[in-house]
């Protein structure tokens, strides 16, 4: 069992590797059941795990969220870092000007042309259930060896830290 510490230091990792990531695939569950994803960009992540999106408020994946099913899954890959975060959590609309004003920047304005206020211009809020990480500590060269050895002796590599964090 975790301590509380060693859960913050765990949430810690995880909000910097998001951060340094940036890009996620946001999956939803559709009115049929099915799985649909798609990349959204992250605008902050707050100290207790919290992320939000902007996104546009006639987005199919805001219907799916607000009337449908409010879990989803992000995944975040840094290939050439090799780090990976898959979060299940909870996603929900929220629609707030003054959160938009604080997170608002201009690359935001490619996709609401009329600025931060977009009629169309909306919040996605996620919590974090659970988050697993992949990281590895070692450089591309060293993690190519690893591999190699691997395959010569049959013993899986050992390929960095990995960690399920509950919040």
């Amino acid at each position: 069992m975790e301590t509380k510490e060693q859960e913050n230091k765990s949430l810690s990792k995880v909000r910097d590797m998001i951060e340094d990531i940036r890009i996620a695939m946001m999956t939803t569950v559709d009115e049929q059941g099915n799985l649909v994803s798609r990349p959204m960009a992250v605008q902050q992540v707050d100290e207790d795990g919290t992320i939000w999106f902007f996104t546009k408020r006639s987005a199919p994946k805001v219907d799916q969220i607000d009337q449908h099913d409010h879990r989803i899954n992000l995944s975040f890959a840094a290939v050439s870092d090799a780090d990976y975060v898959s979060i299940s959590g909870k996603a929900e609309e929220f629609d707030d000007q003054t959160k938009i004003d604080e997170l608002w920047n201009p690359i935001a304005k490619a996709w609401f042309p009329e600025g931060k206020d977009d009629p169309e211009l909306t919040l996605l809020k996620v919590h974090i259930d659970m988050a697993e990480y992949w990281s590895a500590n070692d450089s591309r060269m060293i993690r190519l060896i690893q591999q190699a050895t691997a395959a010569i002796t049959g013993n899986p590599p050992k390929m960095g830290e990995n960690e399920k964090i509950y919040n």
